[in-house]
């Protein structure tokens, strides 16, 4: 019996319950556990020098489940007909579409691109991170920056201003 089937025989039971516990769903649980157990054979030999696999495993888990919550996406129906009540509310996002593109043009490349490929083409930020020879983490507070400087450039070059939760709430008369 190699080293991952001993971890998991020792911690499969705790793991199971632990997944439950945060998602609520046996069916879901299962599929993160699997999971789970497939990233442990995938480390193959390298998981046999884990001083603390358990610790290892959890980590593995507790990260799977947040990135399930993350992609998780929870939809309500939408009625046929829709109220056009909301049009005036809508005219600074609508705006804002209007200005983002002018926005993007005066940022540096870098900066432009990660908000382009992550944000508004929808790639993940592990595919960028791979795609440009960045680790995860160095892509993440890329982005985090990027999106600093997007918010600065919207607000001086578009006038756009933002409420207290930092939604767009007006646009200015003067957008560029």
């Amino acid at each position: 019996m190699n080293c991952v089937s001993k971890a998991w025989l020792a911690h499969e039971r705790e793991l199971r319950a632990f997944i439950y516990s945060r998602v609520k769903e046996a069916q879901l649980s299962e599929d993160l556990l699997q999971d789970v157990f497939i990233k442990a054979l995938a480390e193959g030999s390298q998981f046999c020098e884990l001083q603390n696999a358990r610790a290892w495993l959890y980590r593995v888990a507790r990260n799977r489940i947040i990135d399930y919550q993350r992609t998780a996406k929870l939809h309500d129906d939408i009625p046929e007909q829709l109220e056009d009540n909301k049009q005036n509310e809508d005219a600074p996002v609508n705006n804002l579409a209007v200005c983002l593109p002018v926005a993007l043009k005066k940022m540096q490349h870098d900066d432009a691109d990660i908000i382009q490929r992550c944000d508004l083409e929808g790639m993940n930020q592990s595919e960028y991170a791979k795609h440009k020879g960045l680790t995860l983490t160095a892509t993440k507070s890329r982005i985090q920056r990027a999106r600093k400087r997007l918010k600065n450039e919207l607000q001086s070059t578009c006038k756009i201003r933002f409420d207290e939760q930092g939604n767009v709430c007006c646009f200015g008369d003067e957008a560029g």
